[in-house]
């Protein structure tokens, strides 16, 4: 079973800026989810290898890094945000 550490979503997450808002939004997943993953509700569910390529995704970082697998660089943390081309992301 796959598993995030709390603490590495919500540090990574405002390394870049994000609210959970815009991470839901940037991964697709909702932001009960997002909430959930980071601790601030009970988990209900699995997490899924999709869900961490999702966030690993929106978060700039591996999934290895994600998962608490590896640790976190100064990279990790000063990767830049993508550029967008919607408002509702900006």
């Amino acid at each position: 079973m796959l598993s995030i550490p709390p603490e590495r979503i919500q540090e990574l997450r405002r390394a870049r800026g994000f609210g959970r808002t815009k991470l839901a939004k940037l991964s697709g997943l909702t932001e009960r989810q997002v909430a959930r993953l980071e601790g601030a509700l009970p988990w209900k569910g699995e997490l899924t290898s999709d869900m961490t390529l999702r966030l690993a995704a929106a978060l700039q970082v591996q999934p290895e890094t994600l998962l608490g697998d590896e640790p976190l660089t100064e990279l990790d943390m000063a990767a830049q945000q993508k550029t967008s081309s919607c408002s509702c992301c900006n």
